[in-house]
Order: C-alpha cells, then structure tokens, then sequence
C-alpha cells in the first residue's frame, strides 16, 4: 500500500477505514455518486472491471457509479477478491465532511446479494483445522441459506469427496499452525488436500485462536442462542466447535453484525451417505461434462426442477447419494405416486414456476440487506402454496402427508396483500412500497404532496398567461430542486421578481419567493412520507420474520417436491423404472441404459446428425459369486459407456431416482470408484500413468466389499509388458482369495488377462459383440459372455481415416508379429505347468492369505 495520504480530512477519513481491513480486501470508498478506489485498489480494482484508471494529486484512483455498483461487484468477487463497501451514513451537507463507515465486506463465500450468487448452486465457505493426532476437523457454512455442518475425518480420501461435493467458494486456515502442515511429514498423507485448496480457492488466514474450541463454541451457542451444543449432538470439548466457530466470526466480521438466519448446526456423518471422490464424480461427468459444461452432465439430464432450491436439493442428493434404505424407499415412494399423476403433475410444475428463492430472501432480510421487491417475492410464492397443497392431496397419501407439513400463511399473505403496492420499486428510498389505504398518516402526508403537485401545475399556468411566455415550465431535480425554467428566446419577457438559479446553453432557470416557500413545503412533506413508508417498511419485514422458521420449513419442502416432480416427469418421458434397493451384495440391471448417451442420441437424430439408437444392456455382478466383470472388445464398440452407466444406474437409485432401465434390483454401496480416463498434471509433475496410478492406488487402498469400482484401461499409460503386469496384478489384488469383494467392472485391451477367468473364481468373462463383413466391423454395442479373440485395431484406424497405405503396412507387421509367436505368457506359479482350475484357484487364494484385501462395512 502507498503511503499515506492526509491533505484532507476526506483522505484521513479514508486511511482510517483503509487501514482497518486487511491488505487483500479492495475498499470501495463513496463519495457522492461514486464508489472510488485509491492507490493500489484502484490499481487492482480498475485490471478486474476494465475501467478507467486515472490520477487525483498523483495517486491512482478509479471509481464506479453507485447506482451501477451491483454489475461490477460480481466480477471483483468471481476474481476470488474481497470488497469493503464504505457508505455514506448521513446526507451530505455543504462544507460539512460526510461520516462514513464500512457496512459490508463482500467475500465470494459470504456475499447474500442475489445477483452476485448462482442460485441453482450451493455457496459455502469452509474452515480446517487438524489436531496433534493427525485428524481434520471441518466446518462449511452457506450463509445464503444458512446451511451449516461439520465433521471430522481420520483419512484425506473421505474428506475429499466431502471438499468436491461441497465445492466451497472460500476456504478458512489457522494462520500459524497451518504454515507447518505441508512440511509435517507425519502429515503426509493430507499433503495433496493441502495442494488443492491453494490451487482451487482463495484461502483466508485467521489468527490461530478463532479455532480454539472453547471460544468456538461460546461463539456458536451466542449465534444460535442456545445454552449447549449436546442437543446438535456435539458435546462439550469437541474440535469440531474450533472451525466452526472460525466461520461465525468470519460471517460476523464480514456482515458486521452475528448473522441471524443460522438456525442449526448439523453433524454431517460420511457413513450416510455413498462417497464419491472428486476423479469419478469427474469421470462419471457428474456436474460437468468432459468439456467442462454443465450440458451433457448427468445433473443436466435429472434437472427438471422450477425453482432455485430444488437446483440446489438435486445437486446436494447427486452430490451424496444416502446409504440409507428407507430414505431411498421413502423417496421413490413419492415419485411413484408423482409419476402416477401426470396431470397433477404438470400443474404443480406450473404453480412452483412461481416461487421465489425463499431461503436466501430471508437469509438477507435478516441480515439488514432489505429490498422492497423481495416482500413481493415472498407474497407471489404464499400466493402458490394453497394450490400445491391441494395438488399435493389429489396425488397420493405420502404427497398429502409432505403438503400438511406446510403452515398455514394465509394471515401473512392477506397482510402482505393489503399492505404492498402493486409494483414495487428496488430500494426503499425511491418509496411507493406501501398500498394507498394501508395507513392513514402516510395517506395523509401523500396528499399533502398531491396538492402541492396541483398547486405547481396552477402555477405554471397562471405564469404563463401573466407573463406571455408560453413555453414556461415549472419543473425538478434533484440538484436545484424546483424551478422555473424559461428558453432563450423569451428571455427578455422574464418579470424582474424572477430570481436567477442556473444558466443552461438554451435556457435560464429562475425561482420566486413563491415557488422557494412551496418548495419547502412540498420537500418537507415528501421526506415525511418517506421517513413513514420506511418506517412501516421496517415494522413489514419485522412481521414477515416473525414467521421465517416456517416460511424456511415451507421451502424445504417446495424443494424436495419440485425434484421429485422433475425425476416423475423425467421417468415418463424416458420409460424409466422404480428400482429395487435392499441390503444385498448384488447389482442386476435388465436393458440399462447410459442415461446421459441416450438422451444426446435422440437429440442427434431430431437434427439428423445421426440414425442410431441406444442399445441396452444387462448386468449381473455380485460380491460373493460374480464380483469382477472383466470386458474386452474394441475400441468404439461401448465398453466405457457400458461400464459408465452401470455407474451412474446405481447413483441415481441411491439418490432415490428412477433408472433408465426395464428392471434394475440394487444391493446399496458405500463408494463408487472410477478410474476412466486419463489427463496430465503437468503443473505438479504428474504425467498421464502417475495420475492414473494414484487413483488407481486410491480405490485399491480404500474400498471395501460393499463398494462399486469401474476400470478402464488399467496400465495402458506403460509399456505393453508394463501395463498387462499391472492390470493383472489390480485384478487379483481385487478378487482376493476371501469370499467376497468389491463389485468391479474392468474394460482392458489386454487379452491376456482374460486368462484369470480360469484361477479367479469369481472373475466372468464379458465382451462387446462386433460383426465382420469385407474386413470391417460393425459394432453392435451388446455385451454378452466370453472373452473377445481380437483388439480390431486395424479396422477402427480405418474407420478413423488413417491413410490406406498405413492400414496395409499395419497388417503385415501384425502378421509378423502373429506368425513370430510373440505372445505374453503369464502364469502363478515358478514355471510353466497345466494346472486344473481347482488347483489355479488354490494358487491364487495362497498367494493372498486366504483373506479378502476389503474390509466389510460395519454400519449395515
């Protein structure tokens, strides 16, 4: 920052709100009609917004218009930066120094304002901490809707699917302890947690003591207003109350103010939910396709929901699909009543079109951002509730049961309804917010104002025929206030009592004692009705808030509806099926279908870019008898989309959606893994085979017998010989020599391996049909049982476009290579032997123990 300008009691005004913030917080200073930046902000401010960057006594300055602040503050905060907004608190008066004061730091974790937010997307902020024991301790707040939890982690791959999932805005670290973490070898293992929040997100670095515990929890319990924590099941001592403490001081700070939507703290528990870690949630094209677009997701296809919340509840449910079996049932349950209703249902849809964002509207009515239109918002979305709720009884029990559950708001709308105008305006200083016969006094002190507006209009016409100018007009601004003004042409008419207020290029302004005593009056009048409609404004929003935990229970609900509605109708539309879940090891799916491929296939063939149709499939695996599904087949024939949609299948049952299937029964798992795919991580020094190597390292280190694992391509990022070792070598480790293990689907070239169907006893061998016709191939994207003979590589580099000449050299070295007999050989034991597969198979268990590499889940 550069020194210190004091030449004025304005810029001493400045530096004291300056050097109140830390260093990384841009000021917006106002000053008038303008926020202004100065020295280095206004360096930084002026490089992010693409504006004018100017000089004021020789030091940068740059500066936007305040009405127009609300369209630069998105770009400050999308820059990861963080904005003091500095106000004026009083009315300007001549030769008088404005106070001013800081009425809000915007942080991209902690903004409320509606536009500066995605209102389909979640908006947290994290905070971390990790105790002398080598455990993490985390806490995540969405203050725009006053989500809150934490939770606490033993090992780094269960905290980061949870970071993936939550996907936050801000991240939050102890500012001592947190520099020696990286260099802390015995904290290796989180290293690579600790390298991704400084790649991905601004991270803010608070004093050590904000994590404390005990000061946590005085913080938590003050913001809550609650005696202890034991009744949100965190007890007295516990680590975790540390940052999320850190989070309430921080939103206090930056709202200046303790925030007053936090209802609860919630202990979030990993063992509720499926994790997903960040590689397959990007390998499956969860939220974002490989293109990084929302289109072509799996959340782009299951999005049919009308309103923000229920964008924001679909994410949350992909994000952690539930373990839980009559969490699931419950929700298929109240598809299948939606999904029965089609009628009902399209009206429904129709009514929740018009709700509003109600959680992040109150989540700034009580935190002081207080816009009139928000009220209407409010008043449109209890104008939809009777209805729904009436929908909701015609449906089914289950759907009448979730509509009783909503208060009754027809007292609040009736008060809403005679107290608001029709139209509102966007801040409450411009007035017209509150109905004409609502109060009397306000009613009085409009018609003061609308006589006086009589009174000015007699005016102007008795001066014009006194006068004989006939263009005389009596008008305002903000500026000068009333006045008179008379064009150039008709200057020598003006009468000498007119008073000279302003010279314009092709007029004068005038004012007489007569118009300065109305002005007063009518001035006085204005800012009285002004002072009442914010006065009962206020009382308004008061009224409102009174209700704010059932208006938020109300929305919880319209939410839940809304994505259930939008998975019935997505159902119909998609002759999807209701699924059956249960606790067992199997996974048996009859015609799935990729749900995502599908849907762009159609697509393809309305704008006649294509003429196929999705073939399904059927699939059979289970822990205990056929655990591994080893396919081979071609490239291009659908082994990645078929391995894929068994995946995502399973994902969406657990959310509670129907699947794209003719009958599908899930036993439920803990993870889904997936190793698809490869990318460089060149930045870090990671190639192509490291990443595929440590997320293959992942899975094998970290699921168990109830998890779901798919594996493209193991060991292709290596030599031939390399690459067959190690996928043959994951295929045993997998299989085990216990009775069970982790449901896995394997895609590979590698023929070889094919081999282990012999040994491995619950190995089956798949392959993708293909049809030869004149040394072509068709696919014909069907799987069915066996081991695939030939790669057909030749032939897909044809169909490719490789140059003739390429394809004939191709076979003959093939056929070289084939008549040389170079073949790879892999056996179990020292030497070369037949062996019946009773005796490979007792090979196969010594060489593992007789255990299974996979622990079985214990909370089933």
């Amino acid at each position: 920052m550069a020194s210190k300008e004091k030449s004025t009691p304005m810029m001493e005004q400045y530096w004291e709100a300056r050097n109140s913030l830390p260093s990384d917080t841009l000021l917006m200073f106002r000053l008038g009609d303008f926020y202004e930046m100065f020295y280095n902000d206004a360096v930084e401010g002026a490089r992010i917004l693409g504006i004018t960057l100017t000089k004021r006594q020789d030091y940068p300055m740059a500066g936007v218009p305040y009405h127009a602040v609300d369209q630069y503050l998105p770009k400050l905060l999308a820059a990861g930066k963080k904005v003091a907004i500095c106000e004026q608190d009083e009315i300007p008066k001549p030769g008088k120094l404005v106070k001013r004061s800081i009425s809000r730091i915007l942080t991209p974790g902690t903004t409320l304002e509606d536009n500066q937010l995605d209102s389909r997307r979640g908006n947290f902020t994290m905070a971390i901490d990790i105790d002398k024991d080598r455990r993490l301790f985390a806490a995540w707040l969405d203050l725009s809707t006053a989500e809150f939890y934490c939770a606490e982690f033993d090992n780094p791959h269960d905290f980061f699917p949870l970071f993936s999932a939550c996907d936050p805005k801000e991240i939050l670290l102890p500012e001592n302890s947190s520099q020696s973490w990286p260099q802390d070898n015995s904290l290796a293992s989180w290293n690579a947690i600790f390298r991704t929040l400084a790649d991905v997100r601004p991270v803010t670095l608070l004093h050590d003591y904000r994590f404390e515990p005990v000061w946590g929890a005085a913080q938590i319990k003050e913001t809550l207003g609650v005696l202890s924590l034991d009744g949100f099941g965190i007890p007295q001592g516990s680590r975790l109350t540390g940052p999320a403490g850190a989070l309430i001081f921080y939103a206090t700070e930056n709202l200046r103010g303790r925030p007053r939507n936090i209802r609860a703290l919630r202990k979030f528990s990993g063992k509720k939910c499926v994790l997903i870690d960040p590689s397959t949630q990007r390998n499956l094209e969860i939220f974002k396709s490989s293109s990084g677009d929302r289109e072509g997701s799996l959340l782009s296809v299951m999005d049919r929901t009308e309103t923000a919340a229920g964008a924001r509840l679909l994410e949350s449910y992909l994000s952690a699909p539930t373990v839980e079996i009559d969490e699931i049932s419950r929700r298929q349950n109240i598809v299948w009543e939606l999904f029965s209703s089609p009628n009902e249902c399209e009206t429904m849809r129709e009514y929740l079109s018009h709700v509003r964002d109600i959680p992040r509207i109150l989540a700034r009515l009580q935190n002081k951002l207080r816009n009139p239109r928000e009220l209407s918002a409010i008043q449109a979305t209890l104008e939809q509730i009777e209805p729904i709720k009436k929908q909701l009884s015609e449906v089914g029990s289950l759907c009448a049961e979730m509509g009783s559950r909503i208060a009754d708001f027809s007292d609040l709308q009736d008060f809403l309804s005679s107290a608001l105008s029709d139209e509102l305006p966007s801040k409450i200083q411009d007035g017209g917010i509150i109905a004409d016969g609502f109060d009397a006094e306000l009613d009085r002190l409009r018609g003061l104002s609308g006589d006086s507006l009589a009174w000015l209009s007699e005016l102007e016409t008795k001066e014009q025929q006194r006068t004989g100018i006939k263009n005389l007009r009596i008008k305002y601004n903000g500026a000068f206030g009333y006045f008179i003004e008379v064009t150039k042409s008709y200057i020598n008419m003006v009468p000498p009592e007119y008073i000279r207020k302003q010279t314009m290029t092709n007029a004068e302004r005038y004012t007489t004692e007569e118009l300065r005593a109305k002005e007063r009056e009518i001035l006085s009048a204005r800012d009285l009705s002004l002072a009442r409609e914010e006065q009962l404004f206020n009382e308004i929003v008061s009224r409102v808030l009174k209700y704010a935990d059932k208006l938020d229970d109300a929305a919880e609900i319209l939410a839940q509806i809304d994505v259930f509605r939008g998975w019935a109708e997505l159902s119909r539309e998609w002759d999807y099926c209701k699924p059956s879940i249960s606790d067992s090891d199997t996974i048996a799916i009859e015609d799935g279908r990729h749900p995502v491929v599908e849907q762009m296939l159609r697509r393809d063939r309305i704008g006649l870019a294509r003429t196929e149709s999705f073939v399904p499939n059927d699939t059979y695996i289970s822990s205990s008898s056929e655990q591994i599904a080893l396919i081979t087949g071609p490239n291009m024939a659908g082994k990645s989309t078929y391995i894929r949609q068994i995946a995502l299948i399973v994902l969406m049952a657990q959310t509670g959606c129907f699947v794209p299937a003719k009958k599908c029964d899930i036993g439920v798992v803990d993870r889904i893994f997936s190793r698809v795919g490869a990318s460089d991580e060149l930045s870090r020094g990671n190639s192509t085979f490291m990443v595929e190597m440590n997320e293959t390292a992942n899975i094998l280190n970290n699921a168990t017998d109830k998890s779901l694992i798919i594996l493209d391509e193991i060991g292709r990022g290596t030599s031939t010989y390399d690459g067959l070792s190690i996928a043959w070598a994951v295929v045993e480790f997998i299989h085990g020599g216990g009775k069970r293990g982790p449901k896995t689907l394997f895609a590979t070239h590698y023929h070889e391996i094919t081999k282990l169907e012999e040994t491995l006893p619950r190995l089956v061998n798949y392959r993708v049909c293909v049809k030869e016709w004149n040394d072509e191939i068709i696919f014909v994207r069907k799987i069915e049982k066996g081991a695939a003979d030939r790669s057909y590589g030749i032939q897909v580099a044809r169909l490719a476009g490789l140059p003739q000449k390429v394809i004939d050299r191709a076979k003959t070295v093939l056929s070289e290579l084939e008549s040389e007999g170079n073949s790879i050989v892999v056996n179990l034991g020292d030497k070369p032997a037949k062996k019946t597969k009773r005796a490979k198979a007792e090979k196969t268990k010594e060489l593992y123990d007789g255990e299974s590499n996979f622990k079985q889940l214990s909370f089933f």
